[in-house]
């Protein structure tokens, strides 16, 4: 199916790139709000979340000395960053997009990662939270209120990803929907009466001579006898 202008909640290929109104796009705010909350934990992580005691220069993870745990925020919070990033821009690119198997593609490859870092994000909440749950208070001296930002906003995290989910879903039935729409069967064409001969048909045809009906054979007498 090539060229489906506004197939998969698209504008038309070819038409003019709007700022304001892509902007005010669900998926778009979306996907914003999602990179802000992101760029939050990973930050609050690197940057207060690991501190070290007087007596000692070695570092450790706020969250209860987990490691694991500091590695997990950071991570999840960096590839979602990114991944924001990247769908953004193929937010922008979407419209001009001619192609409705490239669009499917698209809205499917959005529709998994959103789903599958929702369920990530969920994860690393309920980690953050049960760490600095069993944290001893008079190990964190600073960083406690990264800690705690970063626990919330990946809890916000768990709502704007699980949001792109539902507007991917939305586009991808809305491509789906276009498709069975503009898709029909064609009707089989009627069967044309067969003729042995070329311009020649069924009402021309004419009894051949010597061939004689029933009512004639039933009037027939024989001649005669001597």
């Amino acid at each position: 199916m090539e060229s489906g202008g506004g197939a998969y909640g698209a504008a038309k290929a070819g038409g003019a790139f709007d700022p304001w109104r892509f902007l005010q796009q669900p998926q778009v705010i979306s996907r914003v709000l999602s990179a802000v909350f992101a760029l939050i934990v990973f930050s609050c992580i690197i940057g207060e979340g690991y501190t070290n005691h007087h007596t000692s220069d070695q570092l450790f993870c706020v969250f209860n000395h987990s490691e694991n745990t500091c590695r997990y925020g950071i991570a999840i919070g960096v590839l979602a960053f990114m991944a924001c990033v990247f769908f953004f821009m193929i937010d922008v690119y979407f419209p001009r997009i001619s192609n409705a198997t490239d669009r499917k593609y698209l809205v499917m490859a959005d529709l998994g990662f959103s789903a599958l870092w929702t369920f990530l994000w969920f994860i690393g909440f309920c980690v953050l939270t049960n760490q600095w749950a069993s944290t001893v208070a008079g190990d964190v001296t600073i960083g406690a209120d990264s800690a705690r930002a970063s626990i919330v906003f990946s809890f916000f995290s768990i709502f704007s990803w699980g949001l792109l989910i539902v507007f991917a879903l939305q586009r991808y039935r809305m491509g789906v929907q276009d498709f069975a729409n503009s898709y029909s069967d064609p009707a089989p064409s009627p069967a044309t009466p067969y003729s042995s001969y070329p311009n020649v048909s069924h009402e021309s045809y004419q009894q051949p001579p010597f061939t004689h009906s029933g009512e004639d054979s039933e009037g027939y007498q024989p001649p005669p006898v001597y």
